[in-house]
């Protein structure tokens, strides 16, 4: 038989600990998903762990259950976000042989999980800035975005291989899309009209449908 202050340190004990595996991973999801919708709408400096616990309905020493700092949970959120979105993109990617096909596959993944939950594409805007304000987040990710580059310059050399982009034009098609993205994600994210509204436009000039030789 265990005496009460038995029981007591046990339940300390068990307090302490990772919570039981069936709720584990539902609550890292809200935790993740509580972070990223505060860092999206935000930024990492004026976010707290205390807000993040109450917005995924934990307590704040709960919270280190999953991560070990505010840093820590931020570069998780990142990684999870990274893990989503490329992987919707990889699939697009793998659908088609040629630039263009490649690229709008893209864009019509980043529209669905935009409908699906626009905080995706903010977080991936408030992280461009947050890597300039804070050099802590910048040594953590900058392998990771890095990585992300790597990413469209394959697609952009998917089309110099199938003859649909010359190779001097290689740099130039890049930094389009580094910036037509950064458009998509800080500009019209929020929206889901405007988002279909930009993916119809940016399509429509890859096909040569949306301006013309002045009359």
């Amino acid at each position: 038989m265990v005496n009460s202050a038995g029981a007591d340190a046990a339940t300390s004990a068990r307090r302490r600990g990772r919570p039981p595996s069936t709720d584990s991973a539902a609550t890292k999801r809200a935790v993740l998903d509580s972070a990223r919708r505060l860092f999206a709408e935000r930024g990492y400096g004026a976010v707290t762990n205390r807000e993040v616990a109450e917005a995924a309905g934990i307590t704040p020493g709960a919270l280190y259950h999953y991560v070990d700092s505010k840093l820590d949970l931020y570069c998780t959120v990142h990684r999870d976000m990274q893990r989503r979105v490329y992987g919707r993109f990889i699939e697009a990617v793998e659908a088609s042989d040629t630039f263009r096909g490649q690229l709008e596959g893209v864009l019509e993944a980043a529209h669905a999980m935009n409908v699906e939950d626009h905080t995706l594409a903010l977080f991936v805007g408030a992280v461009r800035t947050d890597m300039r304000r804070f050099p802590e987040i910048d040594a953590q990710l900058a392998s990771q975005v890095a990585e992300r580059d790597q990413f469209f310059i394959g697609i952009v050399d998917a089309g110099v291989s199938t003859g649909e982009i010359a190779l001097d034009d290689r740099e130039r098609v890049a930094e389009f899309i580094r910036v037509m993205l950064i458009g998509l994600t800080e500009g019209v994210s929020p929206s889901s009209a405007q988002h279909r509204l930009a993916i119809d436009a940016i399509r429509a000039l890859l096909r040569g449908e949306l301006i013309s030789e002045p009359a």
